[in-house]
């Protein structure tokens, strides 16, 4: 393998596994929070669920990040990989951090947020959809934004080579 494929594959790899790494410790906040409340009352769970998983999503954001790099390199298409320059490595690299860093980031704030929410929520359970879920959506935004500036620079941002035949 070269070096640009060998760069072009660990920009892939950590906009999965920091955004991964993000959502993990984000749904353990809120998760902790959830279950402290749930063993004194567990017809919460409903009410808890969204704000638990919320985090999550960041892990699919660089999944699908990484996905759509593998499939531009040509590991999917059955066309055979594309020459990867040290450059275009470099390139591919880069374009896979804003994900990385925005979904390591927003999935632990946005635990945190959640985590926050639940414990409100517990007090007035009216307040669980209009004050713990918007809040932790407003975190969600940052991550899409994130998700997006890859997308965008690895479709309009990069001239990608054509397949080898």
């Amino acid at each position: 393998m070269d070096v640009g494929m060998a760069l072009a594959l660990c920009g892939a790899g950590m906009a999965t596994l920091l955004s991964g790494i993000g959502s993990s410790i984000g749904i353990n906040i809120s998760s902790r929070a959830a279950t402290g409340i749930l063993s004194e009352k567990p017809e919460r769970y409903g009410q808890f669920f969204v704000m638990v998983v919320l985090p999550g999503t960041q892990g699919f954001y660089g999944f699908l990040a990484g996905f759509m790099t593998m499939l531009r390199l040509g590991f999917f298409g059955g066309t055979g990989l594309i020459e990867v320059s040290t450059k275009l490595g470099l390139q591919v690299l880069v374009a896979c951090i804003p994900v990385a860093f925005a979904g390591l980031v927003t999935a632990i704030y946005q635990g945190k947020v959640a985590a926050a929410g639940i414990m409100m929520a517990a007090k007035r359970p009216e307040l669980a959809f209009k004050a713990g879920v918007v809040y932790a959506v407003m975190v969600e935004i940052y991550a899409i934004l994130g998700l997006l500036t890859t997308l965008f620079i690895l479709q309009f941002g990069i001239s990608w080579p054509t397949p080898a035949a």
